[in-house]
């Protein structure tokens, strides 16, 4: 084979080189150095964290003939046999395929003859959760008492798997997940090795992505250099992985705490046109939202525990000032439940969005609290502006009159009630003959109509949506006029040069305050 994968070329020849599991390996090395050697170990942890690495060195160290402070030397006879594989003292055996009572059977009558050239005969059985109850019954005897001259090295990912009767009879070793800063190391002695380079931003986008696993995070590695002949970027990294990067994130996160439906909707549109996965998405967006969650709770600690720098560290306790535990709460469980129906779903980003408008609305959601709903109005109140015209409330059956009463006033209708039947089927005939500028119009937001031209206003961020609209300015105008019944004209404003007058802005709020809490809970008083 020409090529060998990284993984497989840097799989670490000493427990100097397994990196990552410092208390393991220097155990390991003293057991070999005093000669205390165990007759049956047990390796247990999350993939590609180091266990069966560590099971080949082992084996080597222990019939090393020149080992050097607990590590093969990697020189002599055995140990070139050995690291080539041609040594018939170490047998690997894959329980996941030789998982019968034969396979252990035959073990057993073959485990009675001594070594040919090493000092111990070793048997590596790899995911040995996999063995069938009959194997294992099998395996207790020879696993309590093997002769002198036999070491079994068993790996496996699920410990709880195993019996107790199995878990007793061994030495048991758990590797834990590696942290990114030592994968992210690891990763530079592999590109130094190599001879190529990788800007650090790409190297922790592929450490994040590992997930803890060493060989995850080799085998990333080795897409990404596949991918170009020169320096791997952030940018790519996260091309290749599919991911959305930290900024995406924070500024996603932000539009989900103000409420911007709009906003958290062109971030996801501008999201999946560089090619990242919807599911992939929501898992970052609650990792992020997680990252929210303990800025609030543990404060300063934040970048030990995320692993993330000082700076990241600093923007997730900013955002966890914006936004209180309900609403967060309400948020994590919305996007934990739509990860998994985005992986049966036809259309994945439909669920991602929904997922989006439900965390930016709380007041239409039944189990919001009572908590989001006020902090939700606040924010209305702070804004000036609603999010949406509300609809009218349905007229209430004529009470018979009393004489000594005395008619209600009759309210004149002013210019900014605009009919929200007559904005929404405008709205609708523009997105059906022009379904390329729906973002668009999702981002602008109504403010006034004085019963000759409706004014929307966009956001800083929204500026080049206000000038693709400026050019579809005569249909829009068009639509208007044909929902309304009169000639309509439409002004496009930034926000803050449009002030919305006082009285708007109470009728605003007070719609908005009867969608969230029922018009019949609500007395408007002069």
């Amino acid at each position: 084979m020409s090529y060998q994968a990284l993984y497989r070329a840097w799989r670490p020849d000493t427990f100097t080189e397994i990196v990552g599991q410092d208390a393991i390996t220097r155990t390991l090395r003293r057991q070999v150095t005093t000669g205390r050697i165990a007759h049956a170990y047990l390796f247990c942890g999350t993939r590609g964290t180091g266990k069966t690495s560590a099971a080949k060195v082992l084996s080597r160290a222990i019939n090393c003939l020149n080992p050097r402070d607990g590590d093969p030397c990697g020189e002599c006879e055995v140990c070139r046999m050995l690291k080539q594989e041609t040594s018939m003292d170490v047998v690997e055996i894959d329980a996941a395929s030789n998982n019968g009572v034969d396979e252990i059977r035959d073990l057993r009558e073959k485990i009675k003859y001594p070594p040919a050239v090493t000092r111990y005969k070793v048997y590596i059985i790899d995911e040995v959760h996999m063995l069938s109850t009959g194997a294992f019954n099998a395996l207790l005897k020879t696993l309590e008492e093997p002769p002198q001259h036999a070491v079994f090295i068993l790996a496996t990912t699920e410990p709880q798997r195993l019996p107790a009767t199995i878990l007793s009879r061994c030495q048991r070793f758990d590797f834990h997940r590696i942290s990114v800063d030592v994968i992210v190391e690891r990763l530079m002695v592999v590109l130094g090795g190599i001879g190529r380079t990788a800007s650090e931003e790409a190297l922790l986008e592929i450490a994040r992505a590992a997930e803890g696993a060493m060989r995850d995070a080799l085998s990333l590695l080795d897409v990404c250099l596949s991918y170009t002949d020169g320096e791997v970027s952030g940018q790519l990294a996260r091309d290749v992985l599919g991911t959305a990067g930290r900024g995406a994130m924070f500024d996603f996160a932000d539009a989900l705490i103000a409420g911007d439906a709009g906003a958290a909707l062109t971030q996801i549109d501008q999201v999946m046109r560089r090619g990242s996965d919807p599911q992939v998405f929501i898992r970052d967006t609650v990792a992020h939202l997680r990252g929210i969650l303990l800025a609030g709770a543990v404060g300063d600690g934040l970048t030990e525990l995320m692993e993330i720098t000082p700076e990241d560290a600093a923007r997730f306790a900013e955002q966890s000032k914006h936004i209180g535990p309900e609403a967060l709460n309400r948020m994590l469980e919305l996007f934990m439940r739509a990860e998994p129906d985005t992986k049966w779903a036809s259309r994945p980003r439909t669920i991602l969005e929904l997922a989006a408008v439900r965390a930016c609305h709380p007041e239409k959601e039944p189990d919001a609290t009572v908590a989001e709903r006020l902090e939700r109005v606040e924010k209305l109140i702070e804004s000036g502006a609603a999010a949406r015209p509300a609809r009218p409330a349905p007229k209430a059956p004529a009470k018979e009159e009393k004489p000594a009463e005395k008619p209600a006033p009759k309210v004149e209708p002013t210019p900014a009630d605009i009919p929200p039947q007559a904005w929404l089927d405008a709205l609708d005939a523009i997105m059906e003959a022009n379904p390329a500028i729906r973002t668009p119009l999702a981002s602008m937001r109504f403010i006034r109509f004085d019963g000759r031209q409706v004014t929307v206003e966009f956001s800083k961020k929204n500026m080049m949506h206000m000038k693709l609209l400026e050019r579809r300015k005569a249909q829009i105008e068009a639509a208007l006029s044909d929902a309304f019944g009169q000639p309509v004209g439409l002004a496009l404003t930034l926000e803050g040069q449009a002030a919305k007058p006082v009285s708007a802005v109470a009728r605003d709020v007070i719609n908005q305050s009867y969608d969230v809490f029922g018009r019949d809970k609500i007395d408007v008083v002069e």
